[in-house]
């Protein structure tokens, strides 16, 4: 028997050994799988256009929230300078290489480059303007769908960082932070909508890939300068950084703001800007500030034109667990201060409120660059009710993704 009980015990030993062995074979021709994919071409091509494309398309459905985030905080905004911005990283690269500044390619391969570029966003851009007949948000007409400003801006700014990216990654910072101020502009204005933005930024930056890739294969080694590849990615890097903050809220319960009021919450829109500085691989301090906008449910009745707007500022400690060196699980938990402003139901009146809130979140990170990222996060918040007279509390969950600048 006790023979017999060491060749089962040995058995399932070996049968255990084999088992990881096998998953640890199965990690690595993934991981082997993920780092071809990654190093290819057609990734670098596609790895921040697509993403964004997509995620226009997917958040059509959602503009009149976000809309109501424009309408509440910035109502008067009327400013030009988004005409002027979308051609900043254009004049830049000419004004760079028309002062000696060694580039990626000769001037004749530039403008080719260039020239293909622009006519493969600008025929883009018409076409979508022309089919799908969407009214801009200012009702001037229906011509919203995409935004042709945030093409051109992700185009220059794509042109700029592919010629004199490689000098520091703070050009193609620079660079791409002009073309999301023109798209924000944009929606500040009242031009377009946020879906318009996002699908006109991912445009011009595919388009700009796919114009230096024509011009790649005409020109082949003619006009061009081989740079060192400094893409170094370390598994143990600290993960700091910073990123636009774009989400759904998604409500968790109801409640009564009075003895004759009581509430539910419909999906809602939250954007701002989140960021974090890592003491090391796993911990981190940092906060988000975040705009958000939320419509009212009552006696199960959706309350056309009743929304509840929120600013909160919240700090705290961030956590990571690099799965790789380019994947990322993080939390945080974090605490800060909630600003409700004046608000007027149909038949009552809420005074503003300010407010203690908490919260927490998981996020997966994916490290496209050493200096560029994606993030899918899900975040849970408790924050107070809006009105002083209630002391129930809001549980909300915010779904979102945010593309980041990591340093």
């Amino acid at each position: 028997m006790k023979r017999l009980s060491i060749l089962v015990l040995s058995c399932f030993l070996c049968s255990s050994l084999s088992a990881q062995i096998d998953t640890l074979h199965l990690w690595q021709r993934d991981k082997k799988f993920i780092d071809r994919m990654v190093s290819s071409q057609a990734f670098h091509m596609t790895y921040i256009g697509v993403p964004l494309v997509v995620g226009g398309l997917l958040i059509k459905s959602e503009d009149d929230h976000f809309h109501s985030l424009r309408n509440d905080y910035l109502p008067q905004f009327n400013h030009h300078a988004d005409d002027y911005l979308q051609y900043f990283p254009a004049a830049v690269m000419l004004g760079m290489k028309a002062g000696g500044v060694e580039g990626r390619s000769s001037w004749g391969r530039m403008l080719a480059s260039d020239a293909f570029s622009t006519l493969l966003m600008g025929s883009v851009v018409y076409s979508l303007k022309q089919v799908t007949h969407v009214m801009r948000p200012d009702g001037s007409n229906d011509h919203s769908f995409p935004s042709g400003h945030t093409a051109t801006a992700f185009m220059t700014a794509t042109m700029l960082t592919k010629e004199y990216g490689h000098k520091s990654p703070w050009i193609g910072i620079g660079a791409y932070s002009v073309a999301t101020a023109t798209g924000l502009m944009r929606i500040a204005n009242d031009k377009h909508w946020l879906s318009d933005v996002l699908t006109g930024a991912g445009i011009g930056i595919l388009s700009t890939e796919m114009g230096y890739y024509l011009a790649d294969l005409i020109f082949k080694e003619n006009g061009i300068n081989r740079f060192a590849n400094n893409e170094i990615f370390g598994r143990w890097d600290k993960p700091s950084f910073f990123s636009l903050y774009i989400g759904m809220n998604i409500p968790l319960n109801s409640y009564n703001l009075d003895e004759q009021h009581e509430l539910n919450t419909s999906t809602g829109s939250t954007a701002g800007v989140e960021g974090a500085w890592f003491f090391n691989p796993y911990v981190g301090i940092g906060g988000r500030f975040t705009a958000s906008n939320t419509a009212v449910i009552m006696h199960s009745k959706k309350m056309e034109g009743n929304t509840f707007d929120a600013l909160s500022f919240c700090a705290g400690g961030y956590f990571s667990y690099p799965l790789s060196s380019r994947f990322q699980v993080g939390s945080k938990l974090v605490g800060g201060y909630v600003h409700y402003p004046d608000w007027q139901l149909s038949d009552t009146s809420v005074r503003h409120r300010e407010g203690l809130c908490i919260g927490s979140g998981i996020s997966l990170t994916f490290r496209a660059t050493s200096h560029y990222g994606m993030k899918l996060f899900l975040d849970y918040n408790l924050i107070p009710s809006q009105s002083l007279g209630c002391k129930e509390w809001m549980n909300t969950l915010t779904a979102g993704s945010a593309f980041m600048v990591s340093f």
